[in-house]
């Protein structure tokens, strides 16, 4: 059977559920349907989904769900937030065909996984809130140790870090791409009603794990 166009794959995530109570401290931002559908399909096309696949701070769902849409059969996702895995969960629910992803709550720097040479897919926070600094480094960090082949989505000017950081632990980004990152107004501090940042998206592949047979 062929695969679901980028469009078709956009639309069935344009249902999914919102957080519900979002933190800010968590920079929990819905992933956009439109980006979630752009990497997914992506990563069919590029036959990263025959291989298990991991959403690393996996939110409301939208990666993990969009990565089963797109043809991936192993998926799981995982986060720190119970809240946010219930929403997960119901999003799931609303999908056929995705009612086999695996949920877990746990840290992303403390993970449970082995090097299995998974494929990633990830939204991590931009370290934007005080404190969070650096925060989509540990997802790096973590893609790096267990990912074949990692997607992650970062803040506009990210492009230098992620690059050097990829060479330097023996990585190298294939694809780059810039996209739209519509945001909602939703905690206190933010001023309009909507905004729309530029996100940049990249693949990497990680050289320590060899390609799926």
């Amino acid at each position: 059977m062929a695969a679901p166009s980028r469009r078709t794959i956009a639309r069935q995530l344009e249902s999914l559920a919102d957080f519900s109570d979002p933190s800010p401290a968590l920079e929990q931002y819905l992933t956009p349907p439109e980006i979630a559908a752009h990497v997914c399909h992506l990563a069919g096309l590029q036959g990263d989904l025959d291989r298990p696949v991991l959403d690393l701070g996996t939110g409301t769902g939208m990666l993990a769900v969009g990565a089963t849409l797109a043809g991936g059969d192993r998926v799981a996702g995982i986060d720190v937030d119970r809240d946010a895995l219930a929403v997960a969960r119901a999003n799931a629910r609303r999908i056929d065909g995705a009612s086999g992803i695996d949920w877990i709550q746990g840290d992303v720097a403390r993970h449970p996984f082995s090097s299995a040479g998974v494929t990633v897919v990830s939204n991590p926070p931009f370290g934007a809130q005080r404190g969070n600094r650096h925060a989509d480094r540990r997802f790096l960090e973590t893609a790096r140790s267990i990912a074949a082949v990692s997607y992650t989505i970062h803040n506009a000017g990210s492009q230098s870090f992620v690059e050097s950081f990829a060479a330097d632990e023996g990585g190298t980004v294939t694809h780059a791409f810039r996209a739209p990152f519509p945001i909602e107004r939703r905690f206190e501090f933010h001023t309009e009603a909507s905004e729309t940042l530029e996100a940049e998206v990249f693949r990497i592949e990680w050289s320590r794990f060899e390609p799926p047979a």
